[in-house]
């Protein structure tokens, strides 16, 4: 055991000082009451949806905290296009000669990576989000995310009543429970657009799911 811990330690030494300090952020234990916990809503534009091809445009992130949105406390920044896909611009509009500041993609993960520290992420379809930022550290030499993950999509499915009538395979899309949630869809298609409407159907999912009672975590994944 100490060797193992002696060998991971001196692995992660090697590695950028910005990981390392995403990484001992760990060592702080998660709150138990959801009240407590510091959540990150967050969402990528991608070029397409291939992980080993496509590339990460844009994320967008805000933060939540006492069961409260932190709306001045977000993240917002836009990748440098080493791959250009006309096709997906129809979605979420970002074409190749935007004015606006690009980041290298090793400098706008490393601003990730500081904003959400040891942070529980959020994300609708959370898998897609979790590998597209997974495969662009893999190729800055990195190891993947540490952070526990919510998917609102499955969340929600949670909180619906079980019946023959419902098609239990389907897939909602982060449109169909806005809009069953009467929640403005506005800035749909952009990261940090799509990051806060995550945000707004989260508070609403933590409503249903614990019944206004401060459960935990755990209780969560549970249900």
């Amino acid at each position: 055991m100490i060797r193992e811990w002696f060998k991971k330690n001196k692995n992660e030494q090697e590695l950028p000082f910005f990981w390392q300090n995403y990484s001992q952020s760990f060592e702080e234990k998660l709150p138990a009451k959801i009240s407590e916990i510091n959540f990150v809503s967050f969402d990528t534009e991608t070029t397409g949806f291939d992980y080993e091809e496509d590339r990460i445009l844009s994320i967008g992130a805000v933060r939540i905290q006492n069961k409260s949105i932190e709306i001045s406390d977000n993240f917002e920044v836009f990748l440098d296009q080493e791959k250009f896909n006309p096709e997906t611009v129809k979605i979420h509009g970002i074409i190749q000669n935007e004015k606006f500041t690009k980041l290298s993609e090793q400098e706008a993960l490393k601003k990730f990576l500081s904003y959400i520290q040891n942070s529980v992420l959020v994300a609708h379809h959370a898998g897609f989000d979790k590998k597209m930022i997974n495969q662009a550290l893999k190729r800055q030499g990195l190891p993947g995310l540490k952070n526990k993950f919510l998917d609102t999509a499955i969340l929600y499915k949670k909180t619906r009543i079980t019946t023959n009538l419902i098609d239990k395979n389907k897939i909602y899309s982060l449109d169909e429970i806005a809009e069953d949630y009467n929640i403005d869809l506005t800035d749909r298609h952009t990261a940090a657009g799509d990051a806060f409407i995550t945000a707004l159907v989260f508070m609403k999912l933590l409503g249903r799911l614990n019944k206004g009672k401060d459960t935990s975590l755990k209780d969560i994944y549970k249900i």
